[in-house]
């Protein structure tokens, strides 16, 4: 899948969040589409290092320790 296509359906999915609002004005997005996205991020990357931590975090560009505190705080590890 390239980044364009990613770019698009994260567009798709916002537009058809705001429509859904009716009006209303939405609060703490930033904060929610980061948490929407980076739980299956991880758990896919995770799923593709075949549970290697070190070999997750540097295809994310990520730090062990900050992979780890993210595997930690979406209990996708113990």
């Amino acid at each position: 899948m390239s980044k364009k296509l990613i770019e698009d359906c994260v567009r798709t999915s916002l537009e058809d969040y705001f429509r859904d609002l009716h009006g209303t004005e939405p609060g703490g997005m930033h904060d929610m589409l980061v948490r929407a996205v980076e739980k299956p991020l991880l758990e896919v990357v995770m799923a593709q290092a075949e549970h290697n931590q070190s070999r997750a975090a540097q295809w994310l560009g990520l730090n062990r320790n900050t992979l780890r505190k993210k595997l930690l705080e979406h209990k996708l590890i113990d």
